[in-house]
C-alpha cells in the first residue's frame, strides 16, 4: 500500500507525514487494520525495539478541583464517587511509588487535582520528590500539578523532578467544549515553562470526547510543534457523574488507528497508553504494543486499571520486554543521560521541529491513498452500547488502607 509504505519510509527518517496522510491513517477499513499496525510497528521497533517503559501514577490529592473539564471525574460540580483527599505526606506518597517500582516501572507520576500549585504546595511537592528519590535510586519522577506560574517549574527541577507533565487533551478549536475556567493557550504555557526549566516535557491528548478525525491530527500536530519527549495518549473513561458519562464514541479499532497515526507524526517520541486502554482497547491492548512504548501499570487517578501482574504477563506474551531502570527511553539523538534520564531538546523531536493528570485522566477510506483534500470535518464514530460494566472507581492504594495495584 503506497500510503503506509511512504509513512514507513518517512518514519525511519523522521521526516514529517502531511496532515492528509495522518488523517488517511484515521480513515483505513478495519480490512486493513492488521496492515497499519505493522506498518506503524516497523517505526516503532526502529527507534524503541521491543522494549516497553512502565510507569506508575501517584494520586497525591483527589477531588474537589474548581476547573470544570468535562471528562473529569475530580471537576467543579462532579458527582462521580470517588475517593477524595488532601494532599498525601511525603511518606504516605513514597510507600505507594515504591510498589509501583517494585512492580517494574521506571517513572512516577505524581499528580495533584488543582488549577495549579501555590509555592507552599511546590514546597509540598519536593519533599515527596525526595523522599520518593531517597527510597528508590534511579527513578524518574514527573510531576503534574496543573498550570505553573513563573518560577515553578525552576523550583520543581531543582527539587529533583525530572519531567513535567501537561497534556493539550484536544484542538484547540474545540477545546472551549470541553472547559471554559481556563484556556488552550494557558495549557501550551505551562508546556513551554516546562520546556524552558530544563524540564523532560510530557503532553498529551484525549480521545473519545466527541471530536473529528481533523481535531485529532490538529492536536497531535500542535504537540509536534511543542516537542514532548512523551506523549500520553488518553482513551476517555466515560465516568458516571460527568458530563461526558455517555460518550462511549470509541472501538478497539479506532483506537489503534488513532496510535498508529501519533507513532507516525511522532516517529521516535516516548508514545504512552494512559488513561482508559483498558475499557476501550481491552482484548486488543497487546496489539497496541506494537504501537505505543510506554503504559501506565495498575490503577490510574481515580478509576481501577488492569492488574499490574496482568500487565506484566501481557507485555511478555506479545514478546515484548519491560523497560530497565539503567536503559535510555529515548534515541541517542534525542537523548542525554542523566541521572532521571530526562531528553535533551538540541535535536527536534518527530524529525524537524521541536489536569488530565499525566495521561491518568477519569478518561472511511481505502488505505494506500491519502484523500485530496481535508475540507469537512468526518464526525466522530457513534458506539452504541455503554459498557459501564468495565469502569471501575479506585478503591484502594494511595488514599487509603488497602494496598495499591501494581
Amino acid at each position: 500500500m503506497d500510503l503506509l509504505n511512504t509513512l514507513v519510509d518517512k518514519g525511519l527518517r523522521r521526516e514529517l507525514p502531511t496532515r492528509a496522510e495522518a488523517l488517511a491513517v484515521l480513515a483505513t477499513s478495519d480490512d486493513d487494520l492488521l496492515d497499519v499496525v505493522a506498518a506503524a510497528g516497523k517505526v516503532r521497533r526502529h527507534w524503541f525495539g521491543r522494549r516497553v517503559k512502565l510507569n506508575y501514577l501517584v494520586n497525591l490529592k483527589s477531588g474537589l478541583c474548581p476547573e470544570d473539564c468535562s471528562y473529569c471525574s475530580q471537576r467543579l460540580g462532579s458527582k462521580a464517587e470517588i475517593l477524595k483527599y488532601t494532599w498525601l505526606k511525603p511518606d504516605a506518597a513514597s510507600k505507594a511509588a515504591a510498589a509501583g517500582v517494585a512492580g517494574g516501572a521506571k517513572r512516577v507520576c505524581l499528580v495533584a487535582s488543582g488549577r495549579g500549585p501555590t509555592d507552599r504546595d511546590v514546597d509540598r511537592v519536593a519533599g515527596t520528590i525526595k523522599a520518593i528519590k531517597d527510597q528508590n535510586e534511579g527513578v524518574e519522577v514527573c510531576a503534574c500539578l496543573g498550570l505553573l506560574s513563573d518560577g515553578q517549574a525552576d523550583r520543581l527541577r531543582e527539587a529533583g523532578a525530572d519531567a513535567y507533565n501537561h497534556n493539550l487533551n484536544t484542538s484547540e478549536s474545540t477545546y472551549g467544549d470541553i472547559t471554559t475556567t481556563h484556556t488552550y493557550a494557558d495549557r501550551v504555557d505551562t508546556v513551554q515553562k516546562a520546556h524552558a526549566a530544563g524540564l523532560s516535557a510530557c503532553s498529551g491528548l484525549i480521545a473519545g470526547m466527541g471530536e473529528t478525525d481533523e481535531d485529532l491530527v490538529d492536536v497531535v500536530f500542535s504537540l509536534r510543534d511543542l516537542d514532548p519527549d512523551s506523549v500520553p495518549v488518553n482513551f476517555l473513561i466515560p465516568m458516571e457523574g460527568t458530563p461526558l458519562e455517555a460518550d462511549w464514541h470509541l472501538t478497539p479499532q479506532r483506537c489503534l488507528r488513532i496510535l498508529a497515526m501519533v507513532r507516525f507524526v511522532c516517529p521516535d517520541v516516548e508514545v504512552r497508553i494512559a488513561g482508559g486502554r483498558e475499557v476501550h482497547l481491552r482484548t486488543m491492548q497487546p496489539l497496541a504494543l506494537n504501537l505505543a512504548n510506554s503504559i501506565f501499570l495498575g490503577d490510574y487517578l481515580t478509576s481501577e486499571g488492569q492488574a499490574g501482574h496482568a500487565d506484566l504477563e501481557m507485555i511478555a506474551d506479545a514478546g515484548f520486554e519491560v523497560e530497565g531502570a539503567g536503559e535510555v527511553t529515548l534515541p541517542q539523538h534525542r537523548a542525554t543521560v542523566t541521572a532521571g534520564g530526562c531528553g535533551s531538546h538540541e535535536d527536534a523531536s518527530c524529525g524537524s521541529h521541536e489536569g488530565a493528570g499525566c495521561g491518568g485522566h477519569e478518561g472511511a477510506g481505502v488505505c494506500g491513498s491519502a484523500p485530496a483534500a481535508a475540507s469537512t470535518s468526518t464526525p466522530a464514530p457513534q458506539v452504541d452500547e455503554l459498557r459501564r460494566d468495565l469502569v471501575s472507581v479506585r478503591r484502594r492504594g494511595a488514599g487509603t488502607d488497602i494496598a495499591p495495584n501494581a
